[in-house]
């Protein structure tokens, strides 16, 4: 079984922001492959099926962006789920908008959630799918990611969020990530 987690905030106020992008990406591949999201516990809400022969279940933790690992450590513990079975989809403001990132591993880099989940599982051996926001130009961090992407970023965006649903449905089609590194990054 593997895991898809998106990052965001709970809450109709940050529908839609920079800081969802993790959601809306989980949502994506969720709605393609007709998974529902309808299961609470564990501070998240998740939904599983089949994709390319392989079980998998697309969480988005309820816990709030700094507190993500919360929900991510109990549903690896819950489903036996490994460390290299996870991958999270988190936003990114040092990549431009419409440009996707995938990593194996690695550090937090300044994001809140990521740091979350480094803790709670103890390691930074797990991968992650880095979705571009850019940085903001004439707007506080706070304010531009709590923000709703400009009608110039939404087209690329939805291309960024098509590109994250091939690699993740090419990863879980059983294709080497480094090899998805290459074609993606």
């Amino acid at each position: 079984m593997k895991m898809i987690v998106g990052l965001g905030n709970i809450g109709p106020q940050y529908t839609g922001t920079r800081h969802n992008t993790g959601f809306m990406v989980a949502d994506a591949f969720a709605k393609e492959h007709q998974i529902t999201l309808t299961t609470r516990k564990f501070d998240a809400r998740f939904g599983s099926g089949m994709v390319n022969g392989e079980k998998v279940l697309v969480v988005k933790p309820t816990t709030f962006m700094n507190e993500s690992g919360r929900a991510v450590h109990p549903l690896m513990d819950y489903f036996k789920i490994d460390l290299e079975d996870i991958f999270v989809i988190q936003d990114d403001m040092d990549l431009p908008v419409g440009r996707i990132r995938l990593r194996d591993h690695g550090s937090a880099g300044g994001h809140n959630g990521i740091k979350s989940i480094i803790a709670h599982v103890s390691s930074e051996k797990f991968k992650r799918l880095r979705v571009g926001i850019a940085h903001p130009q004439q707007h506080s961090v706070v304010d531009y990611v709590l923000g709703k992407f400009t009608t110039e970023q939404a087209p690329l965006f939805n291309q960024a969020t098509d590109q994250a649903v091939a690699a993740l449905d090419d990863w879980m089609g059983g294709t080497e990530f480094t090899q998805l590194m290459n074609q993606y990054n």
